[in-house]
């Protein structure tokens, strides 16, 4: 969680943890690096680290991750597939007998996924950080 982080100015640390990995896997937050220490996380920027614990190492235990420490990204891909896939259906069934109505449908619920999808993850978000 953001409002857990700890700074660390690189003047006061400037050499990573030993047998920290570099990884991919989490938000980056406009860091330029960021590793992984067991539950630890540490995003790199210019001038600091950014660092807090995790409940769940997304190495091991990916959906135990999204569950506790990012449910943000799992409500946020459930909004999207679930008002996909309920516009496309409803835009598909009034328009099934007109040209182009699988086109229409398929565009219609990819909108919708988009904006179910940011909504969902936004609001999430917001929950989380109160």
């Amino acid at each position: 969680m953001a409002s857990d982080e700890i700074e660390v100015p690189k003047d006061v640390r400037p050499f990573m943890l030993e047998g920290a990995e570099e990884t991919n896997l989490g938000q980056k937050n406009g860091a330029i690096r960021q590793f992984r220490y067991g539950n630890l996380h540490i995003r790199e920027y210019e001038d600091k680290y950014l660092v807090h614990m995790d409940e769940v190492d997304p190495r091991n235990d990916p959906l135990g991750h999204l569950i506790h420490d990012a449910p943000e990204f799992l409500i946020g891909m459930a909004s999207a597939y679930l008002g996909g896939k309920k516009i496309a259906s409803e835009v598909y069934k009034r328009q099934k007998n007109k040209p182009f109505a699988l086109i229409g449908s398929v565009a219609a619920g990819f909108a919708a996924s988009i904006a179910a999808g940011y909504i969902g993850y936004s609001l999430v978000k917001k929950i989380k950080d109160f």
